[in-house]
């Protein structure tokens, strides 16, 4: 069965050979940072080191998992990355490898999801792996839930579970889903890998080659097969049905079904149409940044507690996007959008669908605002 091993609880290095030090490992920072004589505990120095040791982290138990599920008869499948795996470009709308090589979901322009480790049971099983060392554990929750979905749409005939790879110590676990398998090891320290990073060429020793040879059971991102999903095209059919209904403005019965609950884990957010700036400038406090012709893309968008509330997108340009939304307590909250991030492309994709007939009014997004307030206050009360 899937239970943790003395060997990775005790995070032992003795079977791993020297394949921790054939990693790339992002520290050009980190060694900037050592050379001007940076204090250890200073800020900067511990965010940077922290984040080293959680790549680090990620490694050792990935050249850990892999030899367990060599041993292991209960994975039939695990999905090989880094330089285990023949490289091959990041292909679009399947699992592959990333430049980075690590393994993701991508569309043709746009990573959707990264996976630190997958591999398949006996029992028809898919798992995803999380692995980290930060010590409250609320993002990465979030994160599950989008994850689990994208997989559930891609991978129908495997039932999706997660392996969740923690320190001792660890805060919130039992909020976990019940899909989740966790793990604890001990504290982690990249050290060694750190010092052998530090030496010069000349200093280092030399290293045993990389140790990558494997069974049958170790498999090509790309070779597991997938349901065809198409990320953008889903999401417009989503936009056009729940505008379709003939009497309300918001096809509830639509949006509260299974299916399209399933996908709004993945997407988080539905566009539902568009309002005219004059309409929203005194709502959304907007001075005179913003033309007089600027529509505000309405999006419904699922919280981690999953109330469904409005909120509102406005994209000045191609590259920038900024996410209007009203916290707990009311207060608007403004929020500048990775340029580079899915939501941006997004945006840019449906504002080119909505034609006139998904012009909305205030009048309009307070009744939706009422319809989900509703819906989600009926289910709270189950």
């Amino acid at each position: 069965m899937l239970e943790i091993s003395s060997s990775i609880k005790n995070l032992e290095k003795n079977d791993i050979s020297d394949n921790m030090f054939h990693y790339d490992y992002n520290t050009k920072h980190l060694l900037s940072l050592i050379a001007s004589g940076i204090e250890h505990d200073d800020p900067a120095y511990l965010s940077s080191y922290r984040s080293f040791e959680g790549e680090a982290y990620e490694n050792f138990l990935y050249e850990k998992l892999l030899r367990y599920a060599e041993e292991n008869d209960y994975i039939d499948k695990f999905i090989l990355k880094g330089f285990h795996q023949n490289r091959h470009k990041a292909y679009a709308n399947t699992l592959s490898i990333s430049e980075k090589e690590q393994i993701v979901y991508r569309t043709k322009s746009r990573e959707i999801s990264e996976f630190d480790a997958m591999f398949v049971s006996k029992n028809n099983e898919l798992y995803f792996v999380e692995m980290t060392l930060v010590k409250s554990v609320l993002k990465l929750r979030r994160r599950l839930r989008k994850k689990k979905a994208l997989l559930d749409i891609i991978f129908p005939n495997y039932e999706i579970k997660a392996l969740i790879i923690l320190n001792e110590g660890a805060t919130g676990v039992k909020q976990f889903p019940s899909f989740c398998k966790v793990w604890f090891t001990k504290e982690y320290s990249a050290s060694d890998v750190l010092e052998y990073i530090k030496q010069s060429s000349s200093q280092r020793r030399t290293l045993a080659p990389k140790e990558k040879k494997w069974s049958s059971k170790m498999i090509e991102a790309h070779t597991l097969k997938l349901h065809p999903f198409r990320y953008y095209n889903t999401m417009s059919w989503i936009t056009k049905t729940l505008r379709s209904h003939k009497t309300h403005i918001l096809d509830m019965k639509f949006l509260m079904s299974f299916k399209t609950q399933r996908y709004q884990n993945l997407y988080n957010k539905f566009y539902v149409g568009y309002i005219d700036i004059e309409s929203m400038r005194k709502i959304l406090q907007l001075a005179g940044e913003y033309d007089n012709n600027q529509k505000v893309v309405v999006a419904i968008e699922k919280k981690h507690s999953d109330e469904i509330v409005v909120t509102y997108y406005i994209q000045k340009a191609r590259k920038n996007l900024v996410l209007y939304s009203f916290n707990d307590d009311g207060k608007l909250v403004k929020e500048k959008k990775d340029p580079y991030g899915i939501t941006v492309t997004e945006v840019f994709h449906i504002s080119k669908q909505m034609d006139e007939s998904y012009k909305l009014s205030v009048a309009n997004i307070n009744t939706m605002k009422k319809l989900l307030k509703d819906r989600f206050v009926k289910q709270t009360k189950k």
